[in-house]
């Protein structure tokens, strides 16, 4: 067994030069849709902003905070972060918004804001922001216009029960969706204290373009569309495809750029569509079955689904962009689920060697856990392992205290750690066009408990080889043409063995090996 510590760095540095100096006269000659659908490719980062980072010292995050360890984020690689809702609500959360053109004064001001995108802009990291255009806060004041007058201007932007309405109708969880409001009843999915707007009238539909347009005016590089398939009272697919087509056109006009990344939680084949509206769709099905391949340690069939998902998706759009990840803040984390530090590592190179644009939840580099209630999924961010300046305290963090307390500060010099493995992982796939934008073609392992494939651009080639068990594990594989592979990079020992026919590999637990 060969043991590969320094994860190749240099080797790393030079081929993205050898990449940089190769793809730039490439570039010059593709097509501006395509140049467009190459600057969006990147790392994302969900940050919700409450529990991330404390800039003014009242104990809640704030954009104050993102902006003083936008190093860290640089560190950590990424290319982009999304900001949970950040404008003016009745909740810690946010997602029931009053006041789509304002930023909420527990987070900061607008001119917080502004500085926050040109910082990050300044080091190469681009800014979304969550738009949450199903429903408004009950407390937003077209809706009490709403409520309070029925010959009110705002009473069609919402919708409101008619005779032929059954109000004991339920929702797709079986829960109310008819919610009393005096004599009458307004449609509200979530509870009660979220209305939906009715986008069956064209002054919602001017009123959603007009919130982007704003927005997109303060810099900001794109949205996360909240609960996009229920933008229609009844889910209907159609009709929601049309008016996010519409949307998309409309923002495209104003910054061709721009990403746009929707929330549409269900199988593949209801996803699928909705990449006719956006360039990418949070891939829940294979989220589910990469923590499963992890915790298991028996690859379910992870690299085959991925190119089924991908070919799919190509049938509603030429420029596909899949967001994987791992878990977010509406599920249990990761490390909850799985409660092992390998495990964790292996599905974070799973993910972040795949196609499209991952996604990873705030904490999720250093192992942070919480299950259960939503609150318990959104704890504060550990930098230190117990506290210090910057660290959020709006809620007791139960679940990363005691023995279990991960931090930045206990990391950041462990080389074998979490953070680290995330880091080296995020900047490899930052570094390499055929990590970042590559094809990708399922290899045949014969090993169950090894997933291999290939990523390719142009001329680059890359082969990945997880080994998701906790044993030594072998692969024969035969491979066409003659090539010298080099290793790009390892986390873990390996023996490897060339020839005419193809690689003979043994792989330690729990670790991967990408050969170049």
């Amino acid at each position: 067994m060969q043991k590969l510590r320094d994860r190749s760095f240099l080797l790393v540095m030079f081929l993205a030069l050898f990449s940089l100096l190769v793809r730039n006269p490439a570039l010059a000659s593709v097509s501006t849709s395509e140049e467009i659908y190459l600057s969006k490719h990147g790392v994302y980062y969900q940050i919700f902003v409450r529990a991330f980072a404390d800039g003014d010292g009242d104990g809640l995050g704030d954009l104050r905070g993102i902006i003083n360890n936008l190093d860290y984020l640089e560190e950590l690689g990424v290319g982009g972060i999304w900001l949970t809702p950040i404008h003016p609500s009745p909740t810690y959360h946010k997602y029931d918004v009053m006041d789509y053109y304002a930023v909420d004064r527990e987070v900061g001001t607008l001119d917080d804001f502004r500085e926050l995108v040109k910082k990050a802009h300044e080091r190469g990291i681009k800014v979304i922001i969550d738009l949450v255009l199903n429903h408004t806060s009950s407390r937003h004041p077209w809706f009490i216009s709403a409520a309070l007058n029925p010959q009110s201007q705002y009473r069609d932007y919402y919708i409101w029960a008619d005779e032929d309405t059954n109000i004991r109708a339920l929702g797709p969880w079986g829960q109310r969706v008819w919610h009393a409001q005096g004599r009458d009843h307004y449609y509200g999915l979530f509870w009660d204290g979220m209305p939906d707007l009715n986008y069956d009238n064209p002054a919602v539909r001017a009123e959603a373009k007009a919130i982007a347009e704003f927005w997109l005016k303060q810099g900001v590089d794109g949205f996360r569309l909240d609960a996009a398939m229920h933008i229609f009272a009844h889910s209907e697919p159609d009709r929601a495809l049309e008016w996010w087509i519409e949307f998309r056109n409309h923002v495209q006009e104003i910054k061709p750029q721009v990403y746009l990344v929707a929330e549409v939680w269900d199988s593949s084949h209801v996803v699928a569509p909705y990449y006719s509206g956006f360039d990418s769709n949070f891939n829940f099905d294979l989220a589910n079955l990469i923590v499963l391949s992890a915790r298991s340690g028996l690859d379910v069939g992870v690299a085959q689904v991925v190119e089924g998902h991908l070919a799919r998706f190509a049938e509603h759009s030429d420029w596909v962009i899949d967001a994987p990840f791992l878990t977010n803040h509406d599920q249990d984390r990761v490390m909850s689920v799985l409660n092992d530090v390998d495990k964790a590592k292996v599905a974070a190179s799973l993910y972040l060697t795949l196609p499209g644009n991952p996604f990873v939840y705030y904490g999720e580099e250093l192992g942070m856990k919480g299950a259960g209630p939503d609150e318990n999924k959104r704890e504060p961010f550990k930098w230190y392992p117990v506290s210090g300046p910057g660290e959020t305290s709006w809620r007791n963090p139960s679940f990363n205290t005691g023995e279990w307390q991960p931090s930045v500060q206990a990391q950041r010099e462990d080389p074998q750690s979490l953070l680290n493995h995330y880091k080296a992982l995020i900047n490899l796939r930052k570094e390499t066009a055929a990590l970042r934008i590559g094809s990708f073609v399922p290899l045949i392992t014969g090993n169950r408990r090894v997933v291999g494939f290939r990523r390719e651009w142009d001329e680059e080639q890359v082969l990945v080889f997880h080994n998701i068990a906790r044993s030594v594990q072998a692969v024969d594989l035969e491979l066409e043409g003659e090539k010298r592979w080099v290793v790009l990079y390892s986390d873990g020992e390996y023996e490897l063995q060339q020839g005419d026919q193809g690689l003979k590999l043994e792989l330690s637990p729990c670790s991967s090996l990408l050969l170049w």
